[in-house]
């Protein structure tokens, strides 16, 4: 803008702009302050808990990660969508074999350690405050805790579509 441009249209710009990004800090926040809350909490295993399966032969004898549903909203505005957010539990020694997630998910580590894969790209280490971020129609080959003796919980949140059904598909 140069200064012999009137300022008007400039500051509404400004003035429309505003609202989303009020709302973009606090949906920020938002997540901060559920990361912070659910890394302080005592495990809770709870009726809406969700074993997650799959199958595969050198792994089968390993606990699987367990998935607490923590809410799912429909967003305002984006039709047909939901953001859901879920707690996963990953056991000492917890094997999930392939599968994929019907939306975008992002990840962060809360407590432990996982090693995770996705794609055919390289076997990565997350620590806790790691995080990834999974596109729609990823691969995710493999997560796994490598802890005998500890365990390990992400805050996983996805936006797909807004029936809050299943969010990982096995390819067995």
């Amino acid at each position: 803008m140069s200064l012999d441009q009137p300022l008007e249209p400039a500051l509404a710009a400004a003035r429309s702009a505003r609202p989303i990004a009020g709302i973009a800090i606090i949906g920020l926040v938002a997540l901060v302050g559920l990361a912070v809350y659910g890394a302080t909490q005592a495990p809770k295993v709870g009726h809406h808990a969700v074993q997650m399966s799959g199958t595969e032969s050198n792994t089968a004898a390993r606990p699987r990660a367990v998935q607490h549903p923590i809410a799912c909203e429909k967003l305002p505005n984006v039709p047909g969508k939901s953001i859901t957010t879920l707690l996963v539990r990953f056991p000492p020694n917890a094997y999930t074999p392939r599968h994929r997630h019907p939306g975008s998910v992002t990840a962060y580590v809360l407590k432990g350690s996982l090693r995770s894969q996705l794609n055919d790209g390289p076997v990565e280490t997350f620590g806790i405050g790691g995080t990834w971020f999974e596109p729609p129609g990823t691969i995710h080959s493999m997560v796994e805790n490598p802890s005998a003796t500890e365990p390990a919980e992400i805050m996983a949140i996805f936006v797909a579509d807004s029936d809050c059904g299943a969010l990982t598909i096995f390819d067995d």
